[in-house]
């Protein structure tokens, strides 16, 4: 049906905050030096992916750390490492998958806090600093590589890493690739190009290219599109941190609703979970804050990759 109205805003809720024993209050960082004007954080969180036991993990870029918050609220910390996490899925009831910007994939396992490569370099080369994952339902990872790519340099980049270990580039010409999730039917890949404040339509072929993608939703503002994830319905969900919005765009591109942030505007990364899936989760970055939101529609199928042969 084509949307007349203007989109329905209504503000999040605060699910929960980082306790005040894991905040890092008044320590510099590199990343925050980079990518935050040397600003100095006590936590940056990303990444949330929820468990079969409804256990939300979300990551700490700054401080290389990832923690559980259980479905009542209460953190534990899992691991801190020397890394900078950022997106992560399950691989198994035991195991999460990180996209690190400073180490490439890796592999966490939950209960012993071991963290490994799982696929560091290409060739031997090392990537820009990957950014966000997302996975297909034959087991193929999809993930950029963001590095300080943007408008003045747009060579971020899409891949897809089959579980025989082959690497496919998809696209090698983004503006800062972050957010990226599958259409239910997953035929389209969907690219949040943030410092192109849009969010790029990638059709995939039947031989595995991708072929006439455009831009599919543009936003506006200070920072664009982050996070993103899709319900059954094949809406869009789109973290906007420039903004402090979340927007759920229906498969036209047209917003049909928008959640504003209760707190500050860094809304970064979105989930779905909670009851019947139809709850959205999502980390407001600046304040350590997991904001929720009630959708229409439950979130679509969360698929794991296959064990890599690589």
């Amino acid at each position: 049906m084509f949307y007349k109205q203007a989109p329905e805003c209504v503000q999040a809720d605060v699910f929960t905050e980082m306790p005040g024993k894991f905040r890092r209050t008044g320590v510099r960082s590199a990343w925050a030096d980079a990518n935050r004007g040397g600003v100095a954080m006590d936590s940056f969180l990303e990444g949330p992916v929820f468990d079969s036991q409804g256990n939300l993990y979300v990551t700490d870029i700054i401080f290389g750390r990832v923690f559980r918050i259980d479905p009542k609220g209460d953190w534990t910390q899992i691991v801190e490492y020397d890394g900078e996490p950022n997106g992560m899925k399950l691989l198994s009831d035991d195991a999460l998958l990180i996209t690190d910007y400073k180490n490439g994939l890796m592999r966490l396992a939950i209960q012993s806090g071991k963290i490994e490569p799982y696929f560091a370099r290409r060739n031997t080369e090392s990537f820009k600093g990957v950014n966000d994952l997302t996975c297909d339902s034959q087991g193929n990872i999809y993930f950029t590589d963001q590095g300080q790519s943007g408008m003045h340099d747009p060579t971020g980049r899409v891949y897809r890493l089959q579980p025989s270990g082959k690497l496919d580039l998809l696209l090698s010409n983004v503006p800062s690739p972050n957010g990226l999730v599958l259409s239910p039917d997953e035929e389209v890949l969907y690219v949040a190009a943030t410092r192109g404040n849009c969010v790029w339509r990638a059709p995939l072929m039947s031989d595995g290219s991708v072929a006439k993608v455009g831009q599919f939703f543009t936003a506006y503002g200070p920072s664009g599109p982050d996070g993103l994830a899709v319900d059954v319905a094949g809406n869009l969900a789109i973290a906007n941190p420039g903004l402090g919005y979340v927007w759920l765009i229906n498969p036209r591109g047209e917003p049909i609703f928008v959640w504003t942030s209760p707190r500050d505007s860094v809304v970064t990364n979105v989930a779905f979970g909670g009851a019947e899936n139809c709850d959205l989760y999502c980390t407001e970055s600046e304040s350590g804050s997991i904001l929720v939101m009630r959708a229409p529609h439950p979130g679509a199928k969360v698929h794991r990759p296959l064990p890599s042969k690589s």
